[in-house]
């Protein structure tokens, strides 16, 4: 089901009305802020929750006192090197970007977590929806599966965009759901009898009292029964694929995350969120990073090698992204606290041009020194590569209009070829 609310406000409307009266054809108007090239149908985001260190993983410093324990390797690019954490990945850099000048405003885990995650600052107001729930909300549905999956973790939530742009959870990749078949002994026919009872019963209180708990309860019931009679479903049974492709993206929680990642995206999933925790390393990070790099390396660079091969890379676009960076001192614990005037991130496939750096920290890794990438340019370079309307603006269930996208915010145009 495809979440499909407030679609367009008032004030969209009349601008629309208003330029078929001078002879511009709406659809141009509509297409307005968005891309017209726009290439990307789907998006894997690996979300990395603590805080990477962005000078031990895609903006190495050679020689300097900030280095740390871990060496630069060459990459499939000329002249970009990435941390030796990441052996394989760097063999298929020529389909990836570092973005190694973002300038984040919060050094806070939970203020940062939400700035990145929903384009916007928090307000004590609104609840802005996460990216997976504003691409849920904005492309139209592809299969029968939920359009936005998180795994191994929560998703940012929808806001105001309500339940029917909240992400399927998967807590543990590779297992069967209980809540998606009926209780042993409970045939099939059975259970459906009983849905369809709770349905009426649910729709008679809701008439009554018009809870909008309830109503949201609803939504989650009814998308589950669908999912339930799903011939798709056999995308989350990650038993159908053979030990030899396991084994190549690493029989962990975050291979196996990885893996059923490419297998939704295959079957149409618009945006699934793959997240990996333990990344707030005061202490001891060298060897937390050798252990992160052991995981995320061979599943990520197969996910791009596989999506390459099997011709979806072009429209899948991979993010791998953390609330902020580490501190460029190493701390008397060895590990590196939080630093968010500059950090990096990667991306991969989704119509960006392979093998480009963008941006620049200095020396140490202390300040942007090239060109400053904003939170929310991210957020804008999303939707660009999607096609979503940068300008657009909804109206909240409470009538106040709000953008989509910050009004300051630019894509990065340089990504794209």
């Amino acid at each position: 089901m495809s979440c499909s609310d407030y679609q367009y406000t008032r004030r969209r409307m009349l601008k629309t009305f208003s330029a078929s009266l001078l002879g511009m054809p709406v659809n141009q108007l509509l297409a307005q802020g968005a891309s017209s090239n726009a290439q990307a149908e789907h998006v894997i985001l690996f979300w990395n929750s603590g805080g990477m260190s962005h000078l031990d993983t895609w903006d190495p410093k050679p020689g300097r006192k900030v280095q740390g324990e871990f060496n630069p390797i060459k990459t499939s690019v000329d002249g970009m090197e990435i941390s030796e954490i990441f052996p394989q990945l760097a063999k298929q850099m020529h389909h990836g970007a570092l973005i190694r000048s973002i300038a984040g405003t919060n050094g806070d885990h939970g203020r940062a977590q939400y700035e990145l995650q929903t384009g916007f600052n928090q307000s004590p107001n609104i609840m802005h929806p996460g990216l997976g729930s504003l691409v849920a909300h904005e492309r139209e549905p592809l299969g029968d599966l939920p359009a936005l999956v998180s795994i191994s973790g929560q998703a940012a939530r929808a806001g105001y965009l309500g339940q029917q742009c909240e992400a399927y959870f998967v807590g543990r990749p590779g297992q069967k759901d209980p809540y998606l078949t009926f209780p042993e002994g409970i045939s099939h026919a059975r259970g459906m009898q009983r849905l369809q009872i709770l349905e009426k019963m649910n729709h008679r209180t809701s008439a009554q009292n018009g809870a909008e708990e309830l109503k949201a309860s609803q939504t989650a019931l009814k998308d589950a029964v669908a999912l339930m009679e799903s011939p798709s479903l056999k995308a989350f049974d990650l038993k159908e694929e053979n030990s030899a492709t396991v084994e190549k993206y690493g029989d962990t929680e975050f291979g196996r995350g990885a893996l059923l990642a490419r297998r939704l995206v295959e079957q149409g999933v618009r945006f699934v969120q793959v997240n990996r925790g333990g990344f707030d390393n005061h202490g001891n990070i060298f060897e937390a990073m050798r252990n992160h790099g052991a995981d995320m390396d061979p599943a990520i660079a197969s996910l791009i090698s596989d999506l390459k091969a099997n011709g979806k890379l072009e429209k899948t676009l991979i993010v791998v992204l953390s609330e902020f960076g580490r501190t460029p001192r190493i701390n008397d614990g060895g590990g590196r606290d939080h630093w968010a005037r500059v950090f990096s991130c990667m991306m991969a496939g989704g119509g960006i041009k392979g093998g480009s750096i963008i941006g620049a920290s200095d020396p140490d890794g202390m300040e942007v020194a090239e060109r400053p990438v904003k939170v929310a340019d991210l957020h804008a370079t999303l939707c660009y590569a999607l096609g979503i309307d940068l300008n657009k603006e909804l109206t909240t269930p409470q009538g106040r209009p709000i953008q989509l996208v910050r009004k300051e915010a630019n894509p990065i145009n340089e990504l794209f070829a």
